[in-house]
């Protein structure tokens, strides 16, 4: 997955979007709003983790815009750190913001559009662990929604792997897993075997849905 800077053209990042989610079978609007958060930490990163920085990916033409809200806060509000409480980002004291702002007032914003700047070596690979992250979790969920209501069912698939007596099947949709004490005894399996399964149990779990298969 190429992110090589925000700057880059804008075509390419649509391109991006829209092969992510072609491959892994997701809404194109879930890959764009994960580029969108790469960006933002990868600004916050270059700017500063105080500041409030919100990015729009236009999905039609690609335009992406990063800009910085301010939110203007009374002079003696205070959060108690040690009880857990976190000081909002992007916060600024009526008094500095008077020296910035002629109109300032408490409970009022302020945007400011950021120019474009080109990620470094660390940003980008963060930026590449967010989108990563975000689109794996989008795959999990769509497996999980697409099989929950499947349990019963008789599916055909391919044995992808055979590992300490558990038979992983690839659905073409999703991957199912048949453990030892559910296939028939002694029936043995290669990689690439044609099977036909049992869905007896479908569970979202941390790692991803299971998708419990059954020949015995």
């Amino acid at each position: 997955m190429s992110l090589t800077g925000i700057s880059a053209n804008r075509l390419e990042l649509l391109q991006i979007a829209e092969a992510v989610a072609r491959e892994k079978s997701i809404d194109k609007e879930i890959v764009i709003e994960a580029i969108e958060e790469a960006i933002q930490k990868g600004a916050r990163s270059r700017y500063g983790a105080e500041h409030d920085i919100r990015v729009h990916i236009d999905p039609k033409t690609g335009e992406t815009t990063v800009k910085r809200v301010v939110t203007i806060v009374e002079d003696g509000v205070s959060w108690d750190v040690e009880a857990g409480e976190e000081e909002p980002v992007g916060i600024m004291r009526l008094s500095d913001a008077k020296r910035v702002y002629k109109d300032a007032a408490v409970g009022k914003t302020y945007e400011e559009i950021l120019p474009p700047f080109e990620f470094g070596r660390v940003q980008t690979q963060m930026a590449r662990q967010v989108v990563t992250g975000k689109v794996r979790e989008a795959e999990r969920e769509r497996q999980f929604e697409e099989f929950k209501d499947r349990v019963g069912e008789i599916v055909n698939g391919v044995v992808k792997r055979v590992e300490y007596g558990n038979t992983v099947v690839d659905l073409g949709r999703g991957e199912g897993i048949m453990r030892r004490d559910q296939s028939i005894p002694r029936e043995n399996f290669n990689i690439g075997d044609r099977i036909r399964c049992y869905i007896y149990d479908v569970r979202r779990e941390t790692k991803g849905p299971q998708i419990l298969l059954s020949r015995a």
